[in-house]
């Protein structure tokens, strides 16, 4: 089983630069973007996690750079979870220009899961989540 989303984004002015091309660290911020639209679609939102008792923080990302996006295009983000027998939250992601189906980006995430009360590193893979992926099909 494959558990995807897609998100359009359009790209804003505060996110280019003077000669209207979009600063690189903003394609991080649209990976965020996606896993926020996979969280809504799949019932695995950031405040669903929290009233679990976790918090789940980035701890590694990796952004392979294709082409540029400039100020007014739009984004597709494609985001996939990674299913894995450890204890986080993997994600790959790819960029597109709609209008030129061109790759603009693709790259990965790997979150953790810390328990809110004692901040700790779960080694583990947290009740809930076990639950969720049984509903998910992927145990």
């Amino acid at each position: 089983m494959e558990l995807t989303e897609r998100a359009n984004i359009l790209v804003k002015f505060n996110e280019a630069d003077p000669l209207g091309i979009v600063w690189h660290g903003h394609y991080i911020r649209y990976f965020e973007d996606g896993r926020e639209a996979f969280g809504e679609k799949y019932g695995l939102r950031y405040l669903d996690i929290f009233n679990y008792g976790y918090t789940v923080p980035v701890v590694k990302v990796e952004c392979n750079y294709k082409r540029s996006l400039r100020y007014g295009d739009r984004v597709i983000v494609e985001v996939k979870y990674v299913d894995t027998p450890a204890a986080k939250i993997k994600f790959t992601y790819r960029l597109y220009n709609p209008a030129t189906s061109e790759l603009v980006a693709d790259g990965s995430s790997v979150q953790v899961f810390l328990d809110t009360a004692t901040s700790s590193l779960q080694l583990t893979i947290p009740p809930f989540f076990e639950a969720w992926k049984k509903q998910c099909g992927l145990l």
